[in-house]
């Protein structure tokens, strides 16, 4: 009789622990689609946002078969640390290096050539980076539009959060990139 009740007792127990992790889980789900993540945008829309209230841009250059691209979209900039600072400092820009449509910016056109060829640059990703054509690479643009830098290469988010806060927080003005390593502390570990 008492095995009967401590098996039943095991058993309710398992079964109440089980229930609780579905529950925990369904929660993780809900929230799992409520992260907050970089709030990207095209060119043409930073562009516009940027005229009627100045910001700095940050153009991700990219192309669809990109491996370092992918990478970097998955691992850093799902960081939560990378994603809130870029989204409070930059408009965020993706830009497709391969993009077949054109682009007008203040009258200026920007085309891709050869749009049915293969890995055809597009013209306005050839000028942000400029002609240095290396993926991803990612262009820092000033609240004037004006490019300040590029920094190519896939980057670990701990070393991407020196990078944004660099160019974020104005430093490149009145500090060289080296000087700002050594004394840079940044949040993530």
């Amino acid at each position: 009789m008492k095995k009967r009740i401590c098996f039943l007792g095991m058993f309710l127990l398992g079964s109440l622990l089980i229930q609780a992790g579905d529950v925990n889980a369904q929660e993780s789900k809900k929230n799992q689609g409520k992260e907050e993540k970089i709030q990207w945008r095209t060119f043409e829309e930073a562009y516009k946002l940027n005229k009627k209230k100045p910001r700095k841009i940050f153009v991700d250059v990219y192309t669809d078969w990109c491996g370092w691209c992918k990478k970097m979209d998955a691992e850093t900039f799902a960081q939560p640390l990378i994603v809130k600072y870029m989204n409070q400092n930059f408009y965020n820009v993706k830009l497709n290096a391969e993009r077949k449509d054109t682009v007008v910016l203040d009258g200026v056109k920007f085309v891709n050539p050869n749009p049915s060829a293969s890995r055809s640059t597009h013209q306005l990703a050839n000028e942000m980076l400029r002609g240095k054509m290396s993926y991803p690479s990612y262009a820092f643009l000033n609240e004037k539009g004006q490019l300040i830098s590029v920094v190519p290469g896939y980057h670990p988010a701990v070393e991407f959060e020196s990078i944004i806060k660099y160019f974020g927080q104005d430093a490149y003005l009145n500090t060289k990139w080296e000087d700002w390593q050594t004394r840079f502390k940044g949040e993530m570990k």
